[in-house]
């Protein structure tokens, strides 16, 4: 026991020092250890920026033809901690930093889909969007309006039947593997019936009578339209652009905080219109710096170059000039890209339509017509190598619903799919051959097709192809049908007049030999729009096919359900005396 006690001090020195040497072992191995993801992490933001660059050179179409990564989905690197910490303000969205895509080598062919009117199920979208990229189109333009899954204090704004947002994710994936690049329209000045309708926004009217424009001077405007703006662009993250509409902004001026802005500004209207577009593409360019702005350029029609310039817009928007009529005033056209070469800006964007731009109740979509604009705008297109300091970005094939909130709607998107896809033939290759119509005609599953009478023979076989049928039967003969029985034919007019129906009278004998004509005719119809209804019910939600119903098949129908129903009740009467109407 004592000799232990001698020899223990010898012995501890060379174990302590295994044990330090055992202890710094562990720590390098430690410390090496939480160094390798490190070096993981800075390796991997490496590739990420390469493979931005790349996504930015090959974007959309993929290198050398072939399917393209989608590499812009890769999250980005976090934001420093004290960009991350700092205080933002709870009425705007946070800000987004996002790779910016590099369109100079491309023009899009945007397809409008106008949702504040007869907005198809995203189900219905998922069968057209192949078709659309086939023919062409490589991108959408979505008015959303109140459709739209607005959420907080906005969510007043929703149709009973907007999308929800897993409805809009899925149409942005339906667009993405169709390679339709998706441009969001947010109205921002004119054409804000949704909104102002309401209550809530009521003193936000630039005249309290008329819902269309926003009062740009009010302190809760620009807040509004930058919460609307943000909550749009939040469900839109991979977008490049947004359309911030800005046209027709009727009554501008006439409101009374106008009025008083005007006296203190030399009655600069123009001034006042750019300073509410100007701080839009600010807040813009702050909280989406990936994304671009287009605006309808109807109103900076109207200001000067000058005006233009001294706003310092144009580096932050591009002009999208439309024109709609088939008579394209080429000379006109010219002079106003022209303008905004002057004016500086980089691009300039055109807008035609393929519906909707006929007449505000149009049922039948003018082919003829439409197809004629598309050509117009292939020749300026083709010649803007005149103007050398603006580039021509793309065109918004426009598909208008409804001229506004209150109006009626114009042609179904199935009715006017045939025409879409003559014009984005034309607006890539020009007239149409004979060639060309046979292809289009097989792709359709149609038999033939005439241009001059804006027809289409043959059932089809596209999306909608039995509605493009039973619509034409009703556009072509419900009215006339219907007239022709009530006041076409001598023998109803004598024997079965609105004096007879009134009074509940009428000769057995004589109404048996028209018997047929009424209650059979009004049998084939009533099959015809059930059948209809059927298909509408696959495509639209319920108002719409209530309003569509309304206005292009009850308007006439009624009065033949109305004269057959009077025609079965006066028979079984059995020639009565006529009644006699009590006072």
């Amino acid at each position: 026991m004592e000799g232990r006690q001698v020899m223990a001090p010898r012995n501890k020195i060379p174990l302590l020092r295994i044990g330090v040497l055992i202890i710094v072992g562990l720590a390098v191995i430690k410390f090496a250890y939480k160094s390798r993801p490190t070096h993981t992490i800075v390796a991997s933001l490496r590739i990420e920026e390469k493979s931005a660059k790349e996504s930015k050179d090959n974007f959309f179409w993929g290198k050398a033809g072939e399917p393209q990564e989608n590499s812009d989905k890769r999250e980005l690197p976090p934001e420093p901690p004290n960009e991350m910490n700092a205080p933002v303000d709870e009425n705007l969205p946070l800000k987004k930093k996002g790779v910016a895509k590099d369109f100079s080598g491309i023009q899009l062919r945007l397809v409008h889909l106008d949702l504040k009117g007869a907005a198809p199920k995203v189900s219905y979208l998922e069968q057209i969007f192949p078709l659309l990229s086939k023919m062409g189109a490589n991108g959408l333009l979505i008015e959303y309006e109140d459709m739209f899954p607005y959420s907080g204090e906005l969510e007043i704004l929703k149709s009973p039947y907007a999308y929800s947002k897993e409805d809009i994710e899925k149409i942005l994936h339906l667009a993405e593997i169709n390679k339709l690049e998706v441009v969001p329209l947010v109205q921002t000045f004119g054409h804000m019936e949704y909104v102002l309708k309401h209550e809530n926004y009521r003193s936000l009217r630039e005249v309290e009578q008329y819902p269309n424009s926003i009062n740009p001077h009010r302190a809760e405007t620009m807040p509004l339209v930058k919460k609307i703006l943000g909550q749009v662009l939040e469900l839109h993250p991979m977008a490049s652009f947004v359309h911030i509409g800005a046209d027709e902004v009727f009554h501008l001026g006439e409101g009374q905080d106008s009025k008083t802005w005007l006296n203190s500004n030399n009655g600069d209207l123009g001034k006042m219109f750019l300073a509410h577009v100007k701080e839009l593409l600010n807040f813009l360019h702050s909280h989406y710096p990936d994304k671009y702005a287009l605006m309808w350029d109807d109103m900076l029609r109207k200001l000067s170059v000058e005006n233009i310039k001294d706003a310092n817009i144009s580096k932050s928007v591009s002009p999208v000039l439309w024109i709609y009529d088939q008579n394209l005033n080429t000379q006109q056209t010219d002079k106003l890209i022209g303008k905004y070469q002057d004016c500086g800006f980089p691009s300039v964007w055109f807008a035609s339509a393929f519906k909707g731009a006929s007449g505000p109740d149009q049922m039948w979509t003018p082919i003829g017509l439409h197809m004629n604009n598309h050509l117009q705008w292939k020749q300026v297109i083709d010649s803007m190598h005149k103007f050398p300091k603006i580039r021509y970005g793309g065109i918004a094939m426009t598909g208008w619903q409804r001229y506004d909130h209150y109006s009626v709607l114009c042609e179904l998107l199935p009715v006017a799919l045939p025409s879409l896809v003559v014009c984005l033939r034309a607006i890539q290759h020009g007239p149409l051959t004979e060639e060309s119509k046979t292809e289009i005609n097989q792709i359709l599953g149609f038999s033939k097709m005439d241009l001059k009478k804006n027809i289409c023979d043959g059932n089809g076989a596209f999306p909608g192809a039995e509605i493009y049928r039973m619509v034409r039967i009703i556009n072509d003969d419900l009215k006339k049908k219907v007239r022709e029985i009530m006041e076409g034919d001598s023998e109803i007019r004598a024997w079965f007049s609105r004096y007879h129906r009134k009074h509940r009278f009428g000769n057995p004998h004589k109404m048996e030999t028209f018997r047929d004509k009424v209650l059979k005719t009004h049998e084939e119809w009533e099959t015809l729009t059930d059948s209809l209804r059927v298909q509408l019910e696959t495509i639209y939600f319920p108002d719409t096919v209530e309003e569509w119903m309304e206005e292009n098949v009850n308007l006439h129908l009624d009065a033949l359900r109305k004269m057959a129903k009077d025609f079965k009740e006066i028979l079984e009467l059995k020639a009565q005396p006529k009644a006699v109407l009590k006072k």
